[in-house]
């Protein structure tokens, strides 16, 4: 997770899924801004509820979320 993050060029929190229950529920809005990255990728590490979807990896890039225009980079 920690080379998606560093090739994806986001910050950690673009990898929650913040409109998630489980995000909710743990009330890690307030939470996540007083960790540590390395607490903030285990978190993450912990339940795949709590990560983003869609996310496509290739060799050099990651794609996390679903923004028009992101993917049309790719070359299939």
């Amino acid at each position: 997770m920690s080379l998606w993050i560093e090739k994806s060029g986001k910050p950690i929190r673009s990898f929650f899924n913040t409109s998630g229950m489980v995000y909710r529920a743990l009330k890690l809005k307030d939470k996540i801004p007083q960790m540590d990255p390395k607490a903030q990728i285990e978190l993450l590490a912990t339940d795949g509820m709590l990560v983003k979807r869609p996310i496509f990896v290739t060799q050099d890039e990651v794609f996390v979320g679903y923004r028009e225009g992101d993917y049309d980079t790719i070359v299939t």
